[in-house]
């Protein structure tokens, strides 16, 4: 049994991992600003719901004091610069640093395809900064990067959206339609960094974490539409429409469907070549793992709680 701190343990990732972990019998502790708002995953056994705040150094300090593992989830899609780098640099930067001082033995980092800190995308310029710092401290301590391609599962908020958009409209205007895609489920994104937590071949390694196939962004939309039963003309735009339509996205109140960074973010394919790492076992296909559109997804939701708890 280890003892796990999980960052951002309250996401759409955190929640399938620390399910997983807890099954396994870890110990862990999940920081978050609201506790009720991850009240879920106290049926877990196992586990310790803190309210923190993550970017405070003292409470850094509090939180990972006694713990063997540290991971980090957290990360933003949209925002400023001074968003992006407040979640991606130096949050890693505070944890590495809390990490060393308190005798963690292991960073698990989530950062992303594509994060590169030459990109016109803040996202992945940040994630690009973020990831460095962390593989430059393995000298210090053991650390293990995950730069997953665009996470699907129940509760995505990216097949999800689609699927959304394509029960409103019958026409689907589609910036970006030829940007490529290999999507990775959710499950196999969380068994990556379970496996990972006391194998020391994965200690200073970078894993690219992608499905089985690659898909343009035209291709996905078409599927989901398909998986719901609907017929709708999706419509790909070229470059130039297409920042604009980024542009008016981000003018948007509310939740954003779009940004200029996304724009930039998607002129560079995010495929993995090489695919899905062996040492982790076999990704799930997309086409056969999409019911959750059609309404399932919070029954699996609870089911999996139900089964970690025992219940």
């Amino acid at each position: 049994m280890a003892h796990i701190c999980i960052l951002g343990g309250g996401g759409f990732v955190g929640t399938r991992l620390a399910s997983q972990l807890a099954k396994a019998g870890h110990a862990l502790t999940v920081p978050t600003r609201q506790r009720q708002r991850i009240k879920d995953l106290l049926v877990l056994p196992g586990i310790e719901v803190v309210e923190a705040d993550i970017h405070d150094r003292v409470q850094l300090d509090s939180l990972f004091s006694g713990q063997d593992v540290v991971i980090n989830l957290v990360g933003i899609l949209h925002g400023g610069r001074r968003a992006f780098e407040h979640a991606h640099v130096e949050l890693p930067e505070k944890a590495l640093a809390a990490c060393q001082a308190n005798g963690v033995k292991h960073f698990l980092h989530m950062s992303a395809l594509g994060a590169d800190t030459n990109s016109q995308s803040l996202y992945q310029q940040t994630k690009g900064e973020g990831e460095r710092l962390v593989l430059n401290a393995s000298d210090k301590l053991d650390v293990t990067v995950f730069r997953p391609s665009v996470i699907f599962g129940p509760g995505d908020s990216f097949l999800n959206m689609f699927a959304g958009l394509l029960k409103l409209a019958p026409v689907v205007p589609l910036a970006n339609g030829h940007a490529r895609f290999q999507p990775v489920h959710v499950a196999d994104v969380a068994r990556a960094f379970a496996m990972s937590i006391d194998d020391r071949e994965t200690f200073g390694q970078a894993y690219n974490l992608c499905g089985p196939k690659a898909y343009s962004l035209e291709e996905l939309v078409r599927i989901v539409a398909g998986t719901l039963g609907l017929h709708r003309l999706v419509i790909p735009l070229s470059a130039g429409p297409s920042y604009l339509f980024a542009r008016l996205m981000e003018l948007k109140p509310g939740r954003k469907l779009m940004t200029r960074d996304n724009h930039h973010a998607m002129q560079t394919d995010n495929v993995c070549p090489s695919g899905f790492p062996a040492i982790f076992g076999q990704p799930l296909a997309l086409e056969t793992n999409l019911g959750y559109l059609l309404g399932e997804q919070g029954k699996a939701r609870y089911d999996q709680y139900r089964e970690a708890a025992g219940r």
